[in-house]
């Protein structure tokens, strides 16, 4: 299994990419990311692997990779698409540097979802921005 990590260009916060993903899901009957490069390491990431989005800066949440398949731009230009599934995990958290395009991530690398930290008691009924904060400065 392997994971992707992409950047969630132009996205605000978690609440604010599944409003994007809403909409596209109602235009289009389906959830993708298009890209220009297909994976070279295809099954590796279907077999179970995740697109973990980072949003401001900071890896904040994941999506299961249900497929990837070739598509077309509306220009009729190739690309792939990575299907995925439509609930949004969010993530512990963990501060990273822009880069462009995708990028693999080793599952041992990935940061934990938020369930797991339950022992925070009450972290849930922060308000989003103050979570982000401290997730930004590695307090969470």
């Amino acid at each position: 299994m392997l994971h992707v990590t992409k950047l969630a260009v132009g996205v605000r916060d978690i609440d604010h990419l599944r409003e994007l993903q809403a909409e596209r899901l109602r235009d289009s009957n389906r959830l993708f990311h298009r890209t220009r490069n297909f994976p070279r390491r295809r099954t590796e990431v279907v077999e179970g692997g995740s697109m973990y989005w980072v949003i401001a800066g900071t890896m904040m949440a994941r999506q299961r990779i249900l497929d990837i398949v070739e598509d077309q731009r509306p220009d009729q230009s190739a690309c792939a698409s990575f299907i995925l599934d439509p609930e949004i995990v969010p993530l512990a958290g963990r501060p990273t540097r822009a880069f462009q395009g995708w990028r693999y991530l080793d599952p041992d690398a990935a940061p934990a979802d938020m369930p797991a930290m339950g022992a925070i008691s009450g972290l849930e009924s922060l308000p989003a921005s103050l979570r982000y904060e401290l997730q930004a400065l590695c307090l969470l």
